[in-house]
């Protein structure tokens, strides 16, 4: 079976079981904390279906289901076994309480596990409590293993059964949106095992900064790092983005009163050289109008219409029908395309316009690495230097990005920051030679087969949600444009390309007039002998 029709079943709506659900109904009504419960944040989303079309298998586990949303599936009961040892090896640690004391200890955070997620979960609540407890096991369990630095890999493989290739599938599906378990859950086992919640939290931060450490593609911001992340987010992956991901929601929505200041003058300076136009181009549109009244078009028309009978003019008008009515013909054929084009194309699926990396290269435009993130995108215009982060793309970078985009677009919580940037990646990556450039430059740091894969990669990204504005990465992008469009080499490309490349129908053209011209002028001088008219007279002596 596909994953699609994998994805399908476990996705689509159960037969629910009535009784159950009218007494799960009526026990939320009647409960006194249904109010605190309900100031729990939606944090665990389905992905939207615009993203999940463009690649399936990013956004599905396919190894391992942490949570409800995918627990059912077939597909998925072989890595259970190694959920339940990892919970029997919990069980070994424990000093006295059995797994089931744990368990029911979990059972009074039920109604906010319930909270957390988007869908309705057609889970009794003993059921759902053991669900939290076991693969909270195992999710500690496996971040765990990365914090030991001795043979790594020969105590992963003890621990799962599985071979590297199967660790890296876990790692891509424990960051996948639809794949995530509340963190509070992990916090409340780990805080059984270590009697406090300080030390519970500040194990779980230690493991998880070197797990991220190990499989994030973009480096981590330290000032956003701290214990308090663990309190902060409410699943791995939230606590993922909070670490890559800086925080300037304010500076993106509201524009600072210099900014307004500055936009009031510049209108008032628009205002008045409106004014200096109107009062200099009237006398000018007057005449305009003049011009193009009929009578005087009639007037000026005139001596071309009988120009235009004479028979040389006739053939040179037949040789510009042959050379213009082709292009006339493709451009009727191709409006209808187009416009099919544009209504099926969402504009939330068109690239940033924006050079690529080799048109900025030929451009004069210089590529560094900034140390800062995402934050630290920037445009020298003095020095002409493009600031990008540095970014390692293996197997797990393009799911841990898709799932990085999902959860930004679900959230709502502030402009979509992280999308923005894939868009200026893809923006400015389209081939093979970009990517070369890129990883020259040590911006990215290619694991993947070739640089056609990182041009693919980037290239796949290219849809959203929604619309947004970031006015840091936008302004980068402005300043850029900006400056491309402004330099003399891409002016001289540009009126070549348009003018001379882009128009052979009018080249074709004139060299027909050309060669009518030469035509005439060798008839006219045979027979009436042009070196005698133009020669000068010798004079008599």
């Amino acid at each position: 079976m596909s994953s699609s029709h994998f994805y399908q079943s476990s996705n689509s709506n159960p037969t629910l079981d009535e009784q159950r659900w009218i007494a799960h109904i009526r026990r939320l009504l009647d409960d006194e904390d249904l109010d605190q419960d309900s100031d729990t944040p939606i944090s665990i989303f389905v992905v939207p279906r615009t993203l999940l079309l463009t690649s399936l298998e990013s956004y599905v586990p396919q190894v391992v289901a942490l949570g409800p949303y995918h627990h059912c599936r077939s597909e998925l009961q072989e890595m259970e076994r190694y959920k339940l040892s990892a919970a029997k090896r919990f069980q070994r640690h424990l000093q006295g309480p059995k797994f089931h004391n744990l368990v029911d200890h979990l059972n009074k955070y039920e109604p906010q596990f319930r909270a957390c997620d988007q869908k309705y979960l057609n889970f009794n609540d003993e059921t759902l409590t053991w669900m939290m407890a076991v693969d909270s096991c195992f999710l500690l369990e496996f971040l765990q293993v990365f914090t030991v630095k001795e043979d790594r890999r020969s105590i992963r493989n003890d621990k799962t059964g599985q071979t590297s290739g199967c660790r890296d599938a876990i790692v891509r599906d424990i960051v996948k949106l639809e794949n995530q378990i509340p963190l509070f859950a992990v916090r409340k086992i780990q805080e059984f095992l270590s009697g406090s919640q300080d030390e519970a939290d500040e194990q779980i931060y230690a493991t998880m900064i070197v797990f991220f450490e190990e499989v994030l593609p973009l480096k981590m911001i330290q000032e956003l790092s701290g214990i308090h992340q663990i309190t902060k987010s409410a699943h791995l992956l939230e606590f993922l983005y909070n670490l890559i991901v800086p925080n300037f929601q304010g500076s993106c929505e509201l524009r600072t009163e210099a900014e307004e200041e500055e936009g009031r003058n510049k209108g008032e300076k628009m205002n008045f050289w409106k004014i200096i136009y109107r009062r200099v181009t009237g006398p000018f549109s007057l005449m305009k109008r003049l011009l193009i009244s009929k009578p005087v078009k009639s007037i000026l028309t005139l001596p071309w219409k009988i120009i235009s009978i004479l028979p040389g003019v006739i053939l040179i008008k037949q040789v510009g029908y042959l050379c213009f009515s082709e292009e006339k013909e493709e451009e009727e054929k191709k409006k209808p395309e187009n416009e099919a084009h544009e209504i099926n194309i969402h504009p939330l699926m068109e690239e940033i316009s924006i050079p690529s990396v080799t048109q900025l290269s030929n451009a004069g435009v210089q590529f560094s690495i900034t140390n800062s993130g995402i934050s630290g995108i920037n445009f020298d215009s003095n020095n002409v230097v493009l600031y990008l982060p540095s970014i390692v793309l293996d197997l797990n970078a393009e799911v841990i990005m898709r799932n990085l985009v999902a959860y930004e677009a679900c959230n709502e919580s502030g402009p979509l920051i992280f999308t923005r940037y894939t868009e200026l990646m893809n923006g400015i990556i389209d081939s093979e030679e970009d990517a070369k450039i890129m990883r020259e430059k040590g911006i990215v740091l290619n694991h993947l087969k070739s640089d056609e894969d990182v041009a693919s990669l980037w290239n796949g990204m290219s849809k959203s949600i929604r619309l947004t504005k970031v006015p840091l990465l936008d302004k980068v992008i402005e300043d850029v444009n900006n400056y491309y469009n402004g330099s003399w080499k891409v002016r001289i490309g540009k009126l070549f390309k348009s003018r001379v490349f882009g128009s052979w129908q009018s080249m074709t053209f004139f060299a027909a007039i050309l060669l009518l011209f030469f035509m005439t002028l060798q008839t006219f001088c045979s027979l009436f002998g042009c070196v005698r008219l133009f020669s000068h007279p010798t004079r008599m002596k």
